[in-house]
């Protein structure tokens, strides 16, 4: 049996390589082999024992590759063709599917999420991607793995904050946190039409990218009080939305002191332990606020518009990738990421 090199969760403080052998292909899967992949914040909230998932599965759920096997179901696509796949593989046919709510496919809470969660994930030489038909998305010849390594999870993730705050043209925006997915939402932000978009940080070379892909303001909160600065700027209306990137209390409950009554906080932290709504912030649930939260938009529909949105020049999420790693060095890779340094922001692992 051939085998390939895969990073395997072991226990909680340990993803090491090991060799698994490669997956058999069903009718409806296809084999891709990976050329990029990358290390999600969730990964290390796995590593770190904070989201359970089972010994022996391999993590990662961005894959960019070319097919290397199809099932006998699948058509349309080509031995070799590049392809992205989404971290989020929808069936396309549940109910949720069918309700456009592709995230939790199979009528369970985040079940569109397989890869590194119930099934086998990307951090390896190949992975199978099950239901191909919906979720294989061919990558233009123009683009390369790294202009679009950001889809299949953080660009998909951040423009979804914006997207599901409903942030309309002219409106007022505080996006709390500017690690990738918070600056995928900056992004976002300004697309959907923002005119006024705060950024806030405490790592003044992320609040440099934000202003970059379109921020207006951006605050150290080290050094200032981002819901006094964003208060006197909006004359103490707040913003109209207010985007939470990062999945701790206290930006939370940012989020909402910054907030007009009436306004949406769009959540898309991961969050971990218990989360309290401040009452004073929250009106005492009078204020007409809304909170939606938002797992990863998936299917080759999503990722078809995403890359359009990178092929069309409208975004560079390039300078997202600040480190690169061979698949052999990867535990190097999250031990740099899981503990940020050297300023670092994504990673691309190459087989």
């Amino acid at each position: 049996m051939k085998t390939m090199k895969a990073a395997v969760f072991v226990r909680p403080g340990k993803i090491e390589l090991q060799e698994k052998p490669i997956p058999t292909v069903g009718p409806t899967d296809a084999l891709i082999k990976i050329s990029t992949t990358t290390i999600c914040g969730t990964d290390v909230h796995i590593l770190k024992g904070e989201y359970p998932v089972r010994p022996g599965l391999t993590i990662g759920h961005e894959p960019v590759g070319t097919i290397a096997a199809v099932g006998s179901a699948v058509t349309g696509y080509e031995l070799g063709q590049r392809v992205i796949v989404g971290a989020i593989t929808p069936c396309g046919q549940c109910s949720p599917c069918l309700d456009s709510q592709h995230s939790q496919c199979g009528g369970h809470a985040m079940g569109g999420w397989k890869f590194g969660n119930s099934i086998d994930g990307c951090q390896a030489e190949y992975v199978l991607v099950p239901n191909a038909m919906a979720n294989l998305t061919p990558i233009p010849s123009i683009l390369t793995d790294e202009q679009v390594l950001m889809c299949p999870d953080i660009m998909s993730t951040g423009f979804s904050g914006a997207e599901s705050g409903h942030i309309r043209i002219g409106d007022s925006v505080a996006v709390f946190a500017q690690g990738p997915i918070g600056l995928c939402a900056t992004a976002g932000a300004k697309l959907k039409g923002a005119s006024e978009i705060f950024a806030i940080d405490s790592i003044n070379g992320r609040l440099e990218i934000s202003k970059a892909l379109g921020a207006t303001k951006t605050i150290n909160f080290k050094t200032e009080d981002p819901i006094k600065v964003i208060m006197d700027a909006t004359h103490g209306r707040g913003v109209d939305v207010a985007i939470e990137a990062l999945g701790t209390q206290s930006t939370f409950e940012s989020c909402l002191r910054v907030l007009r009554p009436g306004g949406t906080l769009s959540s898309l932290g991961v969050y971990s332990g218990k989360l309290t709504l401040p009452l004073d912030a929250f009106a005492a649930g009078l204020g007409d606020h809304k909170i939606v939260t938002t797992l990863c938009p998936g299917g080759k529909e999503r990722m078809r518009r995403l890359l359009n949105v990178v092929a069309a020049g409208s975004v560079d999420l390039k300078p997202l990738v600040t480190h690169r790693f061979k698949l052999d060095d990867i535990e190097k890779a999250y031990d740099l990421f899981a503990n940020q340094r050297d300023g670092v922001l994504k990673v691309a692992i190459t087989p």
